[in-house]
């Protein structure tokens, strides 16, 4: 990259100085570092609260399941509750009709 800048200087009187010249060469372009600074972080901080969104999904799936099996277990203990009711309520009736037929 070349860079050329050509100043005059006039004086006072108007007559025109000497015209200086200065050239400028530079092999590398111009590397400005923060801006890939500011790129990284904002990256950084996006992959951060990606994790802690999907890790907070993952804690109310655990809870949907978690309830799920205590209803699961709900249900089950209120069959075997209905089961031995049904039980005592055929032994009450069988009971009753030995009764009745030995009078």
């Amino acid at each position: 990259m070349v860079e050329e800048r050509i100043t005059t200087v006039e004086s006072p009187s108007g007559q025109a100085a000497p015209v200086h010249t200065t050239t400028v060469v530079s092999d590398g372009g111009r590397r400005g570092g923060s801006p890939g600074w500011f790129v990284g972080i904002v990256i950084l901080l996006a992959l951060i609260a990606g994790i802690y969104f999907f890790t907070g999904l993952s804690g109310s799936e655990t809870a949907k399941d978690n309830a799920i099996a205590n209803a699961a277990n709900q249900v089950g203990t209120a069959a075997n509750k209905a089961g031995a009711a049904v039980e005592r309520a055929g032994a009450a009736a069988e009971e009753a009709a030995d009764n009745a037929t030995q009078k």
